[in-house]
């Protein structure tokens, strides 16, 4: 994708790959007149899998302080790895670009929206990843295989988890309570580990970009939860994946979850996306009133419900509406999700 782009440009771009050790030999320790005789009259310079050089920050801190008119570009397959070593030493001079999985807005660009509408159960299932999007028959086996080398790759290359089988076993007990208010006391109890090992752990997955977190709305209203949470996966196949379970939807009893996690994972995309600075969340009062999801945005909320059969109808709980008046509501099924995630 970065080939596409740069060669758009028709200027000269000069590519290191830092898996080759030549190149990180020449990264490593380097000095601001020495990158001027490296890159040349290059004018845009691709750092791949960056992540490999130790004080990659400093090195490109050196490219952007003492070349005005060279664009870096710098990549890598260890997100959390490369975001630890270029986050202060980068402050004020960086665009950060997240690659989510595939979206439903660019496969329906790519195809048409009634063909990926058509494919909705297939996604539920099987989910973004273009691995998986681009080999159609081979989905079990392309998620089992990703699940088992990406889930937590970052994580163990940085030796920031101990107990490998400790993570798998959380992450069975996320993927199992997907649209539901999770407690970190209950899961380390059901696992044989401390809340703060547990902590630890989805936040290290949160930044691997497994999953994410969505905390419960709340404006000290007395009877709403203040600091309840939900967890969702970004891609359903990888959830799928470690349950193993790929039946089809109308032989499951999730079929409600997956669609919520779907809609959610594919609302997170486009928020980033669109560069919207709208807040997600969910809601709920002591008394179990619920709303599926929740958005801030610019004194603007809006309130959906999440149903997966077309046709349902639901109304706002009354305590929301005398709460928050002028918020909007919506019930969002799968005959009518489009416009939500687009």
């Amino acid at each position: 994708m970065l080939e596409s782009i740069v060669n758009k440009r028709n200027e000269k771009v000069m590519w290191l790959n830092c898996d080759e050790p030549d190149v990180r030999k020449i990264l490593t320790d380097v000095t601001s007149t020495r990158i001027k005789s490296i890159i040349g009259n290059s004018s845009i310079v691709v750092i791949d899998e960056a992540q490999r050089i130790e004080n990659i920050g400093l090195v490109i801190k050196l490219f952007v302080d003492n070349l005005k008119n060279i664009q870096v570009v710098a990549t890598g397959s260890s997100s959390l790895e490369l975001a630890d070593k270029i986050s202060e030493p980068l402050t004020g001079r960086k665009y950060l670009f997240t690659l989510y999985p595939l979206s439903f807005r660019e496969m329906a660009d790519s195809t048409s929206l009634s063909e990926e509408k058509r494919m909705l159960e297939h996604r539920l299932v099987y989910g973004y990843y273009p691995e998986v999007v681009t080999n159609p028959g081979e989905e079990e086996e392309r998620l089992l295989l990703l699940a088992d080398s990406y889930l937590y790759k970052d994580i163990l290359t940085m030796e920031l988890i101990k107990k490998p089988v400790l993570i798998d076993k959380l992450l069975r007990m996320l993927a199992l309570q997907v649209g539901s208010e999770v407690s970190y006391k209950e899961i380390g109890t059901a696992i044989g580990a401390d809340n703060e090992t547990v902590e630890k752990y989805i936040d290290l997955l949160e930044k691997s970009f497994v999953i994410f977190r969505l905390n419960s709305f709340s404006r000290n209203k007395r009877n709403e939860i203040k600091k309840g949470k939900k967890i969702y996966f970004y891609d359903n196949g990888i959830r799928n994946s470690i349950i193993r379970n790929f039946n089809p939807i109308s032989l499951r009893t999730d079929k409600g979850a997956l669609f919520e996690n779907f809609l959610i994972s594919e609302r997170m995309k486009k928020i980033s996306y669109t560069g919207s600075n709208a807040t997600p969340y969910f809601w709920r009062t002591v008394q179990q009133q619920e709303i599926d999801y929740v958005e801030e945005d610019v004194n603007k909320l809006d309130a959906f419900e999440f149903k997966w059969k077309s046709g349902s109808k639901a109304r706002q709980p009354g305590t929301f509406m005398k709460a928050y008046p002028g918020s909007s509501f919506r019930v969002v099924t799968s005959s009518d999700f489009e416009d939500f995630v687009m």
